[in-house]
């Protein structure tokens, strides 16, 4: 009898708790997902990122019509979350196969149409992806330094940014991000405390496929160690 009281309460608790959390996400939620369960996560992964990881973050703008390259440096795993925060409209991510693939987030991944990229077999199904999605007026988050790097790390960035804009006639948003604790960490970064800072640069605008001089632009945006401060750990 008394077995059976704990798991009514328990039942009850957990039925109150994601009534609470659904609540809490549908007031903070900022993009339209198209999706309740995503509208949800949104508004929580804001709330997340504001307090725990102390988020203060300039806005990324998207363009009055068609679509944009949000290209950040790439310190962990925590900054599609940061990134997502900044912006009032979804962003569609390009990740690394083996990541998509990850059991338990594959669903979620499908969910949010990130574009999956595989690096060791054909890359060109995931430019060619990412440049529909940029015709069809969406953000596509990209990562040009192609794999995490520390501050201050020198790291030669992918010239597809440039050729992808090019080919989309879309504008790159550099999107400088410091303050993680979790630098160099994949999963756990997201639960280690941080003091989160996301700077947003003017827009980027290429011209032609080979634009050295829009790369160099993206580049000391987003790897400005001057920029770069260390997370307050109180």
């Amino acid at each position: 009898m008394v077995i059976n009281e704990v798991w009514i309460a328990l039942v009850a608790a957990s039925i109150a708790l994601f009534l609470w959390l659904s609540y809490k996400g549908k007031q903070a939620q900022r993009a339209d997902w198209g999706n309740p369960v995503l509208n949800r996560l949104d508004g929580l992964n804001r709330l997340f990122c504001e307090k725990f990881h102390h988020l203060k973050h300039d806005s990324i703008e998207a363009p009055t019509n068609g679509g944009a390259i949000v290209a950040a440096n790439h310190v962990s795993g925590l900054d599609p979350l940061l990134m997502s925060c900044a912006c009032t409209k979804p962003l569609r991510y390009m990740i690394a196969t083996e990541q998509y693939n990850r059991p338990l987030l594959h669903w979620l991944y499908q969910m949010m149409g990130a574009i999956p990229v595989d690096r060791k077999g054909a890359p060109d199904r995931a430019f060619y992806a990412a440049r529909q999605a940029l015709s069809d007026g969406q953000l596509v988050s990209i990562y040009p330094q192609g794999r995490i790097a520390h501050p201050g790390e020198k790291v030669a960035l992918k010239r597809g940014v440039v050729l992808l804009a090019d080919l989309a006639n879309a504008p790159i948003i550099p999107v400088r991000i410091t303050g993680v604790s979790g630098v160099g960490r994949v999963i756990t970064a997201i639960f280690i405390r941080s003091r989160a800072r996301l700077e947003v640069g003017p827009p980027i605008y290429v011209k032609g496929p080979k634009d050295s001089t829009a790369l160099s632009t993206l580049a000391a945006f987003i790897t400005d160690t001057t920029a770069c401060e260390q997370p307050d750990q109180r």
